[in-house]
């Protein structure tokens, strides 16, 4: 195997590692990146082996083959793929779907349409998983209750939509609070599964046979059609391990593999195990193994436990649905929503309320569809088996083109990661009629939405584009024929400052006047998560009463203008906020028959158009010093 080069920027983070704390930063890990794996032992086994057994009962064979599928799937799907190998794969730091969509663009030096529709799939499933996580998590922990008093069986979804109802409605006072006892609980819940599991792997020591992968091998070439069905069931002990790749910026690779490779995964494997034995010695217990394993005085504490550890999963799922919304508005995917900081000290901490209140609804609206935490996994694996397939591919593309692999042996690497990634689509897709449709479905509106939006811009781009004046034609006129002066400092918003900004030709034409000093700005986004201050700020004087700014975000980070702004003053420019003023154009859009769309696609545009932020909130530049001229667009 020839390798040229291995990632030269790997995670900033590890070397941070150090200084803040290797252990530090692992336990953090463990509160907040491991809770939708961390939680599957509620019902990931159970529903294989349901689905194994069929109409049938549970037998040896069956045990034996779901728990070596469970466990070689955590090894190949979480352990080699991600933790080994995609962590490695970082875009300054950071990961996740989108994060490794703008790592391969640069891979390849363009915008490939390939790695732009995989990182839309990506994203828009992740929004699937966003919905389906908290409502299965949370009710197959309060369906403990049922067990403990069967009495309380009718307050299962009562006790579930109201647990997740306060869980969304503290997203907007922040989370500062609440993830400071994240990780104690989840290692807690962590112990917890190694100690029940640790107990009744003595009911059957034999259990511990299926860590070879012949039994796994075997229940598939035997059971045919079910092993799809069980290869569907069996995926849910692996959701949340595309979570690992997606939270890397916050702790590093070092910590989280550490983490996981030491403690959780144990732990997860110890209470697998201790299921199977279990049911091998009482396969009645197939009802509920996990909290079967629980004595009857321990039963309520390790609901209430569970149902902290399922609240905790929610959460970061929630967490990860801002971000990666910020994201895709940073790269033009989705229109400007509303984001607020719920933290003076982490800028990471954000709420966007069109985004908690969609998830919220979308949630509230799986838990009465399907009412049961059985029910939902049919709808849960899809959307997660699906980014997975595109992380997969957007890895192969960055391993050969960035790391400089030989395709063939970057192929042979990755392929078979994908291979088991599309078997485990294809056993979820065997569920489409018994609740993948669900995951699909809001997908598919996802890709819509941001298809549209994407195709919507570009039109409006070039339709402007046509009628624009060259900015510096425009001063070369003026320089002939001045009109009046006026002090102070005029900024003009523009995405594209070789052309003169809307709002300027209005102003000129309505107003008839000239600032002594104007000011083209752009605000463009990096390819990279976030920009170094010194590459903030691009100053280019171009006449005396003239200059162009542009302003430089990574995708990760929220625009702040005023503060981008006063960098500017080592470049050149005094800038003085009480003495500029910010021209922003405000374009009202009309449906035309001939935009280049269907007329429906129009009327999404122009909806999700309004439902855009004000440019001056998004890019946090004071209101009072805003002027406003309006344009009317036909698109």
């Amino acid at each position: 195997m020839a390798v040229s080069e291995t990632p030269t920027d790997l995670p900033a983070p590890d070397a941070e590692a150090h200084k803040s704390g290797f252990w530090q930063l692992t336990l953090g890990s463990i509160g907040v990146v491991f809770g939708d794996i961390g939680t599957s032992p509620l019902y990931a086994f159970r529903e294989a082996a349901l689905g194994a057994a069929g109409t049938g009962e549970i037998n040896r064979p069956i045990v034996l083959g779901v728990l070596s599928l469970i466990v070689w799937s955590l090894i190949i799907v979480v352990t080699a793929k991600y933790v080994l190998l995609l962590l490695r794969a970082d875009n300054n730091g950071e990961g996740g779907t989108l994060s490794l969509m703008a790592l391969g663009q640069r891979a390849l030096g363009r915008r490939a349409i390939i790695l732009l529709v995989l990182g839309v799939i990506g994203a828009a499933m992740f929004f699937g998983d966003s919905m389906i996580t908290p409502a299965i998590s949370v009710l197959s922990a309060v369906e403990g209750l049922k067990l403990a008093t069967p009495a309380l069986e009718h307050y299962v979804i009562p006790v579930t939509v109201l647990i997740l109802v306060i869980l969304f409605a503290v997203q907007s006072s922040g989370t500062t609070r609440i993830a400071a006892a994240f990780g104690p609980v989840m290692i807690a819940w962590f112990i917890s599964l190694a100690a029940l599991g640790a107990i009744h792997i003595a009911d059957d020591l034999s259990v511990l046979t299926a860590l070879n992968p012949a039994y796994a091998i075997s229940f598939l070439l035997s059971h045919g059609e079910i092993s799809l069905v069980t290869l569907g069931a069996v995926f849910l002990a692996v959701t949340g391990g595309e979570a690992l790749y997606a939270d890397l910026g916050h702790f590093g690779r070092k910590p989280i593999q550490a983490a996981w490779l030491y403690f959780v995964l144990p732990a997860l494997l110890i209470n697998y195990f201790g299921q199977g034995a279990l049911v091998l010695a009482h396969p009645q217990a197939i009802e509920n193994p996990f909290y079967r394993m629980a004595p009857q005085y321990l039963l309520l504490p390790l609901v209430v436990l569970a149902t902290a550890a399922t609240v905790i999963a929610s959460q970061a799922v929630i967490t990860g649905a801002f971000s990666l919304t910020r994201q895709a508005i940073q790269l033009g995917l989705l229109p400007r929503f509303e984001v607020r900081y719920t933290s003076e000290v982490h800028a990471g901490q954000i709420y966007l309320p069109r985004v908690n209140a969609m998830l919220l609804i979308g949630v509230l609206l799986l838990v009465g569809l399907f009412r049961t935490s059985s029910g939902l996994a049919s709808a849960y694996g899809i959307a997660v088996s699906t980014t997975m397939v595109a992380d997969g591919i957007m890895g192969f593309i960055v391993i050969w083109k960035l790391w400089n692999w030989r395709v063939a042996t970057a192929a042979a690497l990755i392929v078979p990661f994908v291979l088991v990634d599309l078997t485990f689509f294809t056993a979820n897709l065997v569920k489409l009629f018994e609740g993948a449709w669900v995951p699909l479905l809001f997908g598919l509106i996802m890709i819509v939405m941001i298809w549209t939006w994407r195709r919507g811009s570009n039109i409006l781009l070039n339709k402007t584009r046509r009628t624009e004046v060259p900015l510096r034609d425009l001063i070369k006129s003026l320089e002939k024929r001045p009109p009046h002066i006026v002090k102070g400092t005029a900024v003009f918003l523009t995405s594209d400052p070789d052309f003169v900004p809307t709002a300027l030709l209005h102003n000129l034409k309505h107003n008839k006047v000239l600032h002594e000093h104007n000011v083209i700005l752009t605000i463009r986004t990096a390819p990279t998560p976030r920009v170094d201050q010194l590459d903030r700020v691009e100053y280019e004087g171009i006449s005396e009463k003239f200059s162009i700014v542009r302003l430089n975000f990574g995708f990760m980070e929220s625009p702040n203008v005023p503060k981008a702004l006063a960098i500017a003053r080592k470049l050149g420019w005094q800038f003085d906020i009480m003495s500029t003023s910010f021209f922003v154009s405000r374009r009202s859009l009309k449906p035309t028959a001939h935009s280049g769309m269907p007329l429906w696609q129009d009327h999404l545009f122009i909806a999700m158009s309004k439902s855009a932020n004000d440019a001056t909130d998004y890019f946090q530049i004071p209101t009072g010093r805003v002027v406003e001229i309006g344009t009317q667009v036909t698109i």
